[in-house]
Parts: C-alpha cells; sequence; structure tokens
C-alpha cells in the first residue's frame, strides 16, 4: 500500500492545484479521517486571533462550522446544502400546520409524502384511494411523479398499467409521459420495450420523441455494451435535426469508459470541446472521474482530474465526494482526509454522500468502531442517512463480526423509514451468510420477495455461495437456473405481477405444453413454481 503512504502535498503526480495543505509528519491511518471531523467541527469556535479582523459566519450555528474569508466575495461562496434548505422547508411548513390548529394530511398530501419517500407500494395504494374520491380530477403532474417513482423502483410493467389507466382516464399523452415510461423499462435493461415505445412515439405526431426520449435510450444501450445501437440512435437523431447535448454526450463517454474503450471515449470528448452545444461540463469531469474512481485506476484519474482543470472546469462538491470514495476503496486515508480538510477550506458542505464514502472505507475493513464514530457524527451535523449509509453499515457490521448490530442497524433503518432497495437485502443476505444463518437468509430473501423488490444477480449469487458452503447442491441448483434468468423479460413480469396458486393454475392451464415438456428441464426447476410460471408467462424454456 506504497501509494497510500504519499503525503497530502503529493496528491496528484504533479504539484496538486487546489490542494496545499502541509504534509503529515506521521505515516497515514484510518485515524487520520476521524482527526479531520474534530479538527474541522472545533478549530473555527475554539481560537480566537487578536491580530486579524473577525471573520463572519456565513452558516448558522450548527448548521455548517466553516468560517467565511472576508476575502472570497460573496458572489463566489457556495449556497447552503440542499438538504438543509429542504429540511428548512419541512420545519417551516409544519409550523404552519402547527398554528393552523387542528390538521390532518389530505390525501394528496400524504401521497405527495409517499412519493418523496420513495415508498411505491403504499403510495399506489393511496393513488388508489384518492381515484375514488368525488373530487378526483386526473393529472397530468401526479401520473409523471408516479411514473417516475415505479421506474426508479425497477417497476416498468406497474408503470406501463398505469399509463394504460391515465390514457382511459382522459388524459393525453404527452412526449415527457411516454419519455418517463421509457425510462422505466431503460433503468430495468428492458430495451426491447423502450424500442417499442419509442416507435409509439413516433407515430404520434403530438409525442415526437426529443433529446431527453433519446438520451434515456442510449443510456440503457450504452449500459449494456451495445455501442451499434448508439450509433444508430445517434444516426436517428441526426436525420430528425435532433443534436445531443452534454448530457447525452456524458452519458456515452460512461459507457465508453465502463467498457475500456478509452480511445472512443477520448474521441466523443474531442467532438465535445469543439462543439457549440454540447460542450463539456463539470458533469463530463465528475462521469469520467468516477469512471476511473470506481475501476480503481487512481493515477488516471488523477491524470483526468488534471485534465479537466486545464479545460477551466472547477470541482464541485460532488467532485470531491467521487475523489473521497476512490481513495477509501483503496484505503489512501492521507488522500481522503487531504481532501476532506480541503473541503472545509474551500467552504465546501460535507454532504451524505460524503459521509457515505467514509463510512464504506471503514466498513470495508471491517473498522466498527471508526464507521460508527462516522455515522454519528453524521447525525449531530444533522446529515439525513440513505439506503447507501445502512448498507454500508449492516456490511461493516458483517465484515466485523459484530451480528447483534446489524440486528440493530436494520432496526433503525425501519424505524427511520429507509427505502428497501435490492441491494439493501443484498447487504442484508450477505450478513446472514457470513454468519453462518441459511435459515435467516432464506427469510430475509422470502421477505424480499414479498415487499416486491426484485433480486438481480448478486442476491442469487450470494445464495449459491451460501448454498455450496453448505453442500445443499438442489438448492444450488435452483439459485443457479434463478440466476440464468435474471436478465430475461419474463423474470421481470413475474416481480411486477407476484405468482398466486390460482395465477400459477391459470397459467399451467393456458400452457399445457409445459406440463408435457417438464423432463426437458432440470429437476430443481420443475419443482420450483416460480420457475415454472416463469417459464409459462411467455412459452419460454431455459
Amino acid at each position: 500500500m506504497a501509494a497510500s503512504a504519499s503525503s497530502p502535498a503529493s496528491l496528484f503526480a504533479s504539484p496538486p492545484r487546489f490542494l496545499t495543505l502541509p504534509p503529515k509528519p506521521s505515516p497515514p491511518k484510518p485515524a487520520a479521517i476521524v482527526s479531520a471531523f474534530s479538527s474541522s467541527f472545533y478549530s473555527s469556535s475554539s481560537c480566537t486571533i487578536s491580530s486579524e479582523p473577525r471573520k463572519r459566519r456565513i452558516w448558522k450555528e450548527g448548521e455548517f462550522p466553516g468560517i467565511t474569508d472576508p476575502s472570497i466575495p460573496a458572489t463566489s461562496r457556495p449556497p447552503p446544502p440542499p438538504s438543509k434548505l429542504k429540511e428548512a422547508m419541512r420545519k417551516r411548513k409544519e409550523k404552519r400546520r402547527t398554528q393552523a390548529g387542528a390538521w390532518a394530511p389530505t390525501v394528496t398530501e400524504h401521497l405527495s409524502d409517499l412519493i418523496a419517500k420513495k415508498q411505491w407500494t403504499q403510495a399506489l395504494e393511496v393513488f388508489e384511494m384518492l381515484r375514488e374520491q368525488p373530487f378526483y380530477q386526473p393529472r397530468e403532474g401526479t401520473y409523471m411523479k408516479l411514473l417516475v417513482l415505479l421506474g426508479k423502483s425497477g417497476q416498468p410493467h406497474r408503470a406501463n398499467y398505469l399509463f394504460d389507466t391515465m390514457l382511459k382516464e382522459g388524459l393525453k399523452p404527452t412526449p415527457e409521459l411516454y419519455t418517463a415510461l421509457l425510462g422505466a423499462y431503460c433503468r430495468c435493461n428492458l430495451i426491447d420495450e423502450a424500442f417499442s415505445v419509442l416507435e409509439t412515439m413516433k407515430s404520434l405526431p403530438s409525442c415526437q420523441p426529443d433529446v431527453f426520449t433519446y438520451s434515456a435510450l442510449i443510456k440503457a444501450c450504452a449500459d449494456a455494451s451495445m455501442f451499434n445501437l448508439v450509433e444508430s440512435l445517434y444516426e436517428e437523431m441526426n436525420s430528425s435535426s435532433i443534436h445531443p447535448n452534454t448530457v447525452t454526450q456524458n452519458i456515452v463517454l460512461i459507457g465508453y469508459g465502463k467498457a475500456g474503450r478509452y480511445d472512443l471515449m477520448e474521441k466523443v470528448l474531442s467532438t465535445m470541446i469543439e462543439s457549440t452545444t454540447a460542450k463539456p461540463d463539470v458533469w463530463t469531469m465528475n462521469s469520467i472521474l468516477g469512471v476511473f474512481g470506481n475501476k480503481g485506476q487512481i493515477e488516471m484519474m488523477e491524470k483526468w482530474y488534471e485534465k479537466f482543470r486545464d479545460f477551466g472546469i472547477e470541482p464541485e462538491t460532488r467532485t470531491f465526494n467521487i475523489l473521497i470514495g476512490a481513495y477509501g476503496k483503496k484505503q489512501m486515508y492521507d488522500k481522503m482526509s487531504s481532501v476532506m480538510e480541503y473541503m472545509r477550506k474551500l467552504a465546501f458542505p460535507w454532504t451524505t454522500s460524503t459521509y457515505n464514502n467514509i463510512i464504506e472505507a471503514f466498513a470495508d475493513v471491517g473498522d466498527a468502531k471508526n464507521m460508527e464514530y462516522t455515522f454519528n457524527q453524521m447525525r449531530s451535523e444533522g446529515m439525513k442517512a440513505d439506503t447507501k449509509t445502512f448498507c454500508c453499515l449492516i456490511r461493516g457490521y458483517a465484515n466485523a463480526g459484530l451480528f447483534h448490530k446489524v440486528l440493530s442497524a436494520t432496526q433503525l433503518a425501519g424505524k427511520v423509514e429507509i427505502p428497501e432497495n435490492t441491494s439493501y437485502y443484498n447487504a442484508v443476505l450477505s450478513a446472514c451468510v457470513k454468519a453462518d444463518d441459511l435459515m435467516e437468509m432464506e427469510r430475509v430473501y422470502h421477505k424480499m420477495k414479498d415487499k416486491h423488490c426484485r433480486p438481480d444477480n448478486d442476491t442469487f449469487s450470494i445464495m449459491i455461495e451460501a448454498y455450496k458452503k453448505a453442500g445443499m447442491h438442489d438448492k444450488v441448483q435452483y439459485a443457479s437456473n434463478s440466476l440464468a434468468l435474471v436478465s430475461c423479460e419474463c423474470w421481470n413480469r413475474l416481480w411486477d405481477d407476484p405468482v398466486t396458486p390460482e395465477k400459477l393454475k391459470r397459467v399451467e392451464t393456458e400452457h399445457s405444453d409445459l406440463n408435457q415438456g417438464q423432463n426437458e428441464l432440470p429437476e430443481s426447476l420443475n419443482q420450483s413454481s416460480d420457475m415454472r410460471t416463469v417459464l409459462a408467462l411467455t412459452g419460454r424454456r431455459k
């Protein structure tokens, strides 16, 4: 780990442009990150210098502990963290409700709260309740929010059903609504269905696809490394006089970077530099830094950082979070702490992502003590934890062998209403495997199914590892078959429309050829009602 022994002043190969902190006298340790907390939190309030004019705070007490340098113009100071603004607005809203006397939230307000909390099942239930009210009028904005929520929650076919409901209620479709539906399919890699939506849009004069529609589809193709489709979509945009914007180009850059096509990535970047409509911006910078950071290619990440600075692009909070995350994965604690201190020095706020990256660095090595210290400091700063926060905590406790704290973390996540997505359940499943508790692992998996949370490759890989370790070969076969079907369209339909005994009987009656050909299937597959339904729903056999 020679790279991590470098001093903060040698953050990059060339003299750093943004970091001028003095070198540390001692070798870097994880504790250096913890000291960055305390030195930054208390230095501004515990010392006064009589020879200098008193510096004026631009943050409220407890909101941000930095001090404003009078030499920095007010226009160049960063705005308050978005999370703080949202929290202040929420408190003002609650205060008005309290002052108004007895108050109960309306159905529409409750629906908005559920959408904001990403609780899609409850949101759909409340929406059905809203539709039964005598005052109900279908609104495009409500459907748009629900379509986006279902897309982000991995429920594309429910989004399609909702879209059909909207049409039955007499609302006219718009390009934005169709793009939201297409985006729901793209998020689940259902590219054929997404192209079908695109063709429907092109057939409607009032719903022609725009640059945002094509950008969503290009992202899905780039993520799947289908670069031939990316090129054909570019040609289609050109023939329709739709010019790709910076967002579109950034998407392609990430796709090429993830696939290791660095020559094509640089070609696209050169095109952006010469363009008048799609100039590279800080998101371009963050995209490329993120590609190399996630791959652990620190030197390339630092090289590209310097290149973008040469282009005149200044870093932002997310840029520094990417650097911290990349250094954390490599356990380069000295560089992590240096970037953190530099953020404080320039009054860049630490965000939830900043804390998540630090917690993740400690979680990866099972350092539960420093992980807990960071989490507690995060809460004392008023930062709201998210799903990734608890995924890191659960993984960190499991790596440290503190399985009773895994339970405490899951209970706390439920108490603060953290959205439970596939990554969250995978973290809990992995903890169960580390604890050699197969019974609890299967219980968590069934709960995952009950919550309509779609398993992915990691889910079944974790289960296969556990079953192999226990010598349960029949269940290894079942999990392996499930893993092979994850990318199938029929698998997505299964998890959008859960299996019931009545449905299974109906499907088997309609597809009697499935029973006749059962001998063609592996025994473990025939014994599984889930697998039989998956195959029957589309008439496919694996």
